[in-house]
């Protein structure tokens, strides 16, 4: 039996990486107002910025890999890749934005 399209998980797949948009966004800025000395960051959060990418990136591989040779259609396919980059940008925008603004 074929699956129904669902218009729904389209929708929440945008929701998603409109959030992963933003936050990376607030998350660049706080970079680099840390870079400036004007945000509280820790010494290491150069290489956190790169090194964190490779990461993400290897989970989101596996995730969508995992959900295409289980069956999932191309929305569950998108939803399982976008879920470990929206993960680490709300970690990232969530630990920055508790360091706040040096004082």
């Amino acid at each position: 039996m074929k699956k129904r399209y669902d218009p729904m998980k389209a929708f929440a797949n945008g929701l998603e990486v409109s959030m992963v948009m933003a936050e990376a966004q607030a998350v660049v800025g706080m970079r680099l107002m840390g870079m400036a000395g004007l945000w509280s960051v820790t010494p290491y959060e150069d290489r956190r910025m790169i090194e964190e990418k490779t990461d993400a990136l290897v989970k989101s591989y596996t995730a969508a890999n995992r959900a295409m040779m289980n069956g999932g259609d191309a929305d569950d396919i998108a939803a399982a890749a976008i879920k470990p980059i929206r993960a680490r940008t709300r970690a990232n925008r969530r630990r920055l934005t508790k360091r706040g603004v040096k004082a």
